[in-house]
Parts: structure tokens; sequence; C-alpha cells
């Protein structure tokens, strides 16, 4: 109890720092999957660390604490009453921020639905007239892909395919479950920010291999990558493929190259680094129980 219900901490520092490592070395499909379970089983582990840590502070509770002096048994303080406080405030921020993070995702969906209220459920693509060069994946029953006439009209038709295949298999795959998880993972366990960000930049990789493969043509691929970032540079407008800059230029220079491996040995390390704290907090949690068991029996 004394050092397990702290390392699931210190693992999240850890899988942030092997995160980007993963990103550049594994298959897209494999790494987002592997990262994004990896956190989710991470996040649980801190949040119940929390838990832990919180109710630690039972053990100075006045019937605990005079139950174990009329039976003459010594009463182990686990951890410190400043950290036990400390960690009560951290768990409220952390259900604070989850609450938020839930609220801001449900904003998000209700928005992009309301894009294609009215159409018909059959029809996957919707083009908007609209000068703004953007593209979305409309995830739902059925997923939808809405698209503005300035971006079909800047591209030409074998990167319009492309763009396409890229929105579709981000329906296809449920990508956005997987940003949602590690969303929802990093706002519990804020050391998890650089993995959240790996899941999103590696859904794209991800996207872009299945376009790339749909057209055949990697070259075709990252022209359309290119021309859609320049296009929304010209605009003044959101990048359409939501990348900065520089992870455009990443995403275009793997297409460039070959597909990066799978390396399931890689992606098994990074599950076996995300189950390791919830392992741990299990075993804090066990001492913990023995600990006000041994105090109460």
């Amino acid at each position: 109890m004394r050092y397990d219900v702290y390392t699931p901490l210190l693992l999240s520092l850890l899988l942030s720092v092997v995160a980007p490592v993963v990103c550049g070395r594994v298959a897209p499909a494999l790494a987002a999957r592997a990262l994004t379970s990896a956190a989710v089983l991470t996040a649980a582990a801190t949040t119940w660390s929390l838990v832990l840590l919180t109710a630690a502070l039972l053990g100075d509770a006045p019937p605990v604490v005079r139950e174990a002096r009329e039976n003459g048994r010594p009463l182990v303080d686990p951890v410190p009453e400043v950290i036990g406080v400390a960690a009560g405030v951290a768990l409220a921020v952390v259900g604070w921020r989850v609450c938020r993070a839930v609220r801001a995702e449900r904003r998000t969906r209700r928005a992009l639905r309301r894009l294609v209220a009215g159409r018909p459920a059959d029809t996957e693509l919707i083009v908007a007239a609209s000068e703004v060069p953007r593209a979305f994946a409309i995830p739902g029953r059925p997923g939808r892909i809405l698209v503005t006439s300035a971006m079909l009209g800047a591209l030409e038709p074998p990167e319009r395919r492309v763009l396409l295949a890229h929105k579709r298999a981000h329906l296809t795959h449920r990508h956005g479950a997987l940003v949602t998880a590690a969303t929802l993972a990093a706002a519990a366990d804020p050391l998890l920010a650089p993995v959240r960000s790996a899941v999103v930049f590696l859904v794209e990789r991800w996207a872009d291999e299945q376009a790339a493969a749909a057209v055949g043509d990697r070259r075709t691929a990252a022209r359309a990558l290119a021309r859609a970032a320049l296009t929304a540079g010209r605009a003044r407008a959101a990048c359409p493929l939501n990348f900065t800059d520089r992870a455009v230029t990443r995403r275009i220079a793997a297409l460039r190259t070959s597909p990066p491996p799978r390396l399931w040995p890689a992606a098994a390390a990074v599950l076996a680094l995300g189950a390791l704290p919830a392992l741990l907090a299990a075993d804090a949690t066990g001492d913990l129980l023995g600990l006000l068991t041994h105090a109460l029996s």
C-alpha cells in the first residue's frame, strides 16, 4: 500500500514517454488500439489509487480508532493524512474534468449531427455549398461524410477519392470511439495528455493508410493531404483534416515511405505497461482492506 498506490502515477509518465516512440515505429491501427487500451487502464488505475489514498483516511475515523484501541491493536496509518486529503481534492478535480470532457464530446456530436439533420437515411455523402474547405466524418447510425463544395473543387478526382476513403475509414473503424476513450483517459489523468495526442495522430495515419490502399497509390494520397492543407491555409480556416502543418508534414512523409510494420511485441509491451498499474492498484486495494480488517477484527 505504501508504494503500490503511487506507482500508477509514475507509470502514467512512462506511458506518455513511450507513446511518441510507438507512433513512428508501429503500424497505426495496432498502435492506436494498444495505446488507447493502455491509456484507459492506466487512467482507471490512477483514479482508483486516488480513491484508495482518500479511503485511507477511514483509518483515522473515530469508530475505527476507538475499536482498535479497545481491542489493544496497533493502528497503522498507511499514508500521511495530508496526502489523503490532497488525494480527495484531486479526486474531485478528476470528477469535474471527466464530466466536462463528456459534456464537450456530447456538444460536438450534437453539432455534427445537426449539420446532416433531415438528410435521407441512406445518404452517406453530403455536399454542402460553402466557400470554406472542410470535411467531416460524422459517426452515428448511419455514419455520414460531410464535404464542402470548396474542398471538392480544390481536389482532383483521384484526390477526392482519397479524401472520401479517408473519412470512410474513420467511420468504418470507429476512430471517434478511440479518440473519445483517449480523451476521457487524459481527462482523468492529465499525465496521459501526450498519449491522447498520439492516438489522435495515429487514427489520422490509420485513415491515411486505408485511403492509400483504397486508391492503390500512396503518392496520390500524399498529394491529396498536401493540397487539402494548402487549400485550408489559403482560406485561413482550420485544416480540414484537423492537424497542424507539422503533423500534416509528418503524415505526408509517412505516405511517401513504406507502411510501418505491425511489431506485435511492441504493442504487447504497451498493453503490459497499461496493465501493470491496474495490477498494482489491485494489490494496494488488498493491502488497505487488510489493514482495516485487522483494525476492526
